[in-house]
C-alpha cells in the first residue's frame, strides 16, 4: 500500500480552487527547505482552464449530482470509489477551501484498499462543481451533501474533513448526527472564532486583492501551508495559473470571495461540545494557519493559529475525542505524509466505539 500511496501522492495531489492570500497563511517556513519562487512563469505556455477546470484530470471517474443552491440550479461533481477489500463502510471526504476533492487521491487509494467505499465531492463553489453567484452557507452545503448521500442510498458514513472542510464537517455532523458514525478533523479551521480578531471585509475589496494575485504571490502563500516544500506540490500552483489565464477567472475569483465570507461569518467553535460521535483530531504540529491573517492587528495574530494548542483544547471540549498529533507537518497532513495519515485514520475507523 505504501508504494501505491506514494505514487498517488506524487501524481494526483492537486488543487482546484483558488488559494487566498487574503484567507489564511502560516507563519512558519522550514529553514532547511527555503521557499523559492521562480522569476519567470513556469506555465507561460500552459493551456488555460475554464470556470469548472474541465480539462484538469482527476484520479478517479467523476459523476454528477444535480441539485440547487439558493434557488439556482447547480451540479455537484463527485468521485465514488468502491472498496477493494471486504466492505467495512462508507467514508465521506470534505476538502478545504483552497483545494478540491482531487487532493484526496492518496487517501482515497488507502481507504479503498482498507475496505472502505469513498465518496469525495467537490462542494458547490469549488473544483469541477458549479459556482453560482450566491451567498454561501455551510448549512446549505451540508444539505446538498446529505441529498447526495440519499441519492446513493447511503445511510451512514464516517467523515474526514480538512481545513475549511473541517467547518463543514462539524456543521454536517451537527445537522445529521444520525448519519455520521465517526468524524476525523484534520487541521480544521474553526477551532477558534476568527470574527473576534478579524474585521469584516467588503466583497469589492476582497475581489481587488484576489484579482491582483500573481503566480509568485500564490506560490508563496501555498508554501506557507507546508513546512517542507516538495516538487510535486508545484502542481497546485499550475491549476491556479491556468485558471487565471482562462476566460472565467473573474467569476472564479468572485466565488472565492463569497466562500471567504462564509468562513468569516459562520463560526463553528460553539458546535464542538455538541458533537456526540467519536472524533479524531489529526493535527500537523507545524501548522500556524490563521484565516484572514492579513486583516488582523499584529497583536491579535500572536494568539491565533496555534494548532498544537487548538487541538488540545478541542480534545477537552469535544465529549468523545482523541488527539493524533503529527510532528513536522503543516496544514495538510494527508498530502504531506499520506501513508502515516491513512494508517492513523484507518486504525480509528476500524476501532470500536
Amino acid at each position: 500500500m505504501k508504494i501505491l500511496l506514494k505514487k498517488m501522492a506524487l501524481v494526483c495531489a492537486t488543487i482546484a480552487a483558488p488559494i487566498f492570500l487574503i484567507s489564511c497563511a502560516s507563519s512558519e517556513q522550514s529553514s532547511s527547505t527555503p521557499a523559492v519562487s521562480p522569476a519567470v512563469s513556469l506555465y507561460a505556455n500552459a493551456t488555460p482552464l475554464d470556470l469548472r477546470i474541465s480539462n484538469w484530470p482527476y484520479p478517479y471517474p467523476l459523476k454528477e449530482f444535480k441539485t440547487s443552491l439558493q434557488g439556482q440550479p447547480a451540479s455537484m461533481m463527485y468521485m465514488d470509489v468502491a472498496a477493494l477489500d471486504k466492505p467495512k463502510g462508507v467514508v465521506l471526504l470534505f476538502h478545504g477551501k483552497n483545494f478540491s476533492s482531487d487532493y484526496w487521491a492518496p487517501t482515497i487509494a488507502g481507504l479503498s484498499q482498507a475496505g472502505y467505499r469513498v465518496i469525495a465531492p467537490d462542494q458547490i463553489g469549488f473544483g469541477k462543481s458549479s459556482k453560482p453567484d450566491v451567498e454561501y452557507h455551510f448549512d446549505d452545503l451540508a444539505v446538498n451533501t446529505q441529498a447526495l448521500l440519499k441519492s446513493l442510498n447511503i445511510q451512514r458514513v464516517a467523515v474526514i474533513a480538512n481545513s475549511m472542510g473541517g467547518m463543514l464537517g462539524i456543521r454536517f455532523s451537527r445537522l445529521y448526527p444520525q448519519t455520521v458514525q465517526k468524524l476525523v478533523l484534520e487541521n480544521p479551521l474553526g477551532l477558534e472564532d476568527y470574527s473576534k480578531a478579524i474585521p469584516p471585509q467588503k466583497n469589492d475589496d476582497l475581489l481587488k486583492l484576489e484579482m491582483a494575485q500573481t503566480e509568485t504571490s500564490y506560490r508563496r502563500f501555498l508554501q506557507s501551508y507546508f513546512p517542507s516544500w516538495q516538487p510535486n506540490y508545484e502542481q497546485f500552483v499550475e491549476v491556479y495559473v491556468r485558471v487565471q489565464k482562462g476566460p472565467d477567472y473573474a467569476n472564479y475569483a468572485k466565488t472565492s470571495v463569497l466562500t471567504y465570507q462564509m468562513i468569516a461569518e459562520k463560526p463553528v467553535v460553539n458546535d464542538l461540545p455538541q458533537l456526540q460521535m467519536p472524533v479524531l483530531l489529526v493535527i500537523g504540529q507545524k501548522d500556524r494557519t490563521v484565516f484572514g491573517r492579513r486583516f488582523a492587528p499584529p497583536e491579535a495574530v500572536k494568539s491565533l493559529g496555534n494548532f498544537p494548542e487548538l487541538g488540545k483544547k478541542a480534545q477537552v471540549v469535544i465529549p468523545n475525542a482523541k488527539l493524533a498529533p503529527i510532528d513536522n507537518v503543516g496544514h495538510v497532513p494527508h498530502v504531506e505524509v499520506p501513508d502515516q495519515f491513512v494508517k492513523t485514520v484507518v486504525e480509528f475507523l476500524n476501532s470500536k466505539g
